[in-house]
């Protein structure tokens, strides 16, 4: 695989949210070289030792700040504070430090970074003697996880919105979940030993999921109709022997007639209000 493709996979996770604008590479190499070329004007190969191959050998141990980046605005510089939390493995260092430049320029993109500070560090290398391919600099960090964290990042990652959704409803075919579960697989880092476990849990979870979305379906569609036809049986009872229609003109006369329908001209009139209940009674026939 190409290096670009494995890198972006190990730092897209981390990334700030981009903006677009120019990206100035002379920052962004400062920020970088605060990381990676500790002490480089002594020691040509400190960016391969620091961020580029552990055949490189132990980078020269050294408090001072002695870099391309040295006597520049400290904004684009990652902080000794910082640094003391990098970590040792070259690899990871490049993603960390990455990471925080980029949160520094945001400006700046992940492409800025292999396209500018890759050939830095290949240049560095070569200074060591040492023929550092992209592949080799590429490798994800052996974060060492167990079975339970991967599956707990997987599954996070599989139910994101974008994705299969928590009720797995983007995600009924196959082809679908393969695609999500092999996106999420590759952003695992440290997780492939366990990767064909959790892909089978997980579509079980997603075959469960689907299954009981389709039967409650049908379980809503049953209740309607059941709610229909008690509706129909009371309408039609109503309408034994006119029920329906003398209940109406009942109510009528109690409460619209100002004599209670004592007259011929009233019950009439109740009668017209209440008409609608024999057309309606007729088409239910």
């Amino acid at each position: 695989m190409k290096y670009r493709l494995l890198f972006l996979s190990m730092v897209s996770l981390f990334a700030p949210t981009l903006v677009f604008g120019a990206c100035s590479v002379a920052n962004l190499t400062r920020c970088l070289d605060s990381v990676c070329a500790i002490n480089i004007g002594a020691n040509p190969a400190a960016r391969c030792q620091y961020c580029g191959s552990e055949s490189a050998g132990e980078p020269t141990k050294s408090t001072a700040m002695k870099s391309v980046s040295a006597g520049a605005s400290t904004k684009y510089i990652i902080p000794d504070k910082e640094l003391k939390k990098a970590p040792k493995d070259p690899g990871e260092r490049y993603v960390w430090g990455t990471r925080l430049c980029l949160e520094k320029l945001p400006e700046c993109t992940t492409d800025d970074v292999t396209d500018n500070y890759d050939s830095l560090i290949e240049q560095s290398c070569k200074a060591a003697g040492i023929s550092a391919e992209m592949s080799n600099l590429a490798k994800k960090v052996n974060t060492k996880k167990s079975e339970n964290s991967c599956s707990e990042e997987i599954s996070v990652c599989i139910i994101d919105a974008k994705r299969c959704n928590a009720n797995y409803k983007n995600c009924e075919s196959d082809t679908d979940f393969d695609k999500y579960f092999s996106e999420c697989s590759i952003a695992a880092n440290g997780c492939d030993s366990f990767l064909a476990k959790i892909k089978t849990s997980l579509d079980s979870s997603r075959k469960t999921a689907v299954a009981n979305a389709g039967k409650l379906l049908k379980n809503i569609i049953a209740a309607y109709k059941t709610a229909r036809e008690q509706k129909l049986a009371a309408a039609q009872s109503a309408c034994k022997n006119n029920q329906a229609t003398t209940n109406c003109v009942e109510t009528v006369c109690k409460n619209n007639m100002r004599n209670k329908c004592g007259n011929a001209y009233e019950k009439e009139a109740a009668r017209a209000l209440c008409k609608f209940y024999d057309t309606a009674c007729e088409r239910l026939k």
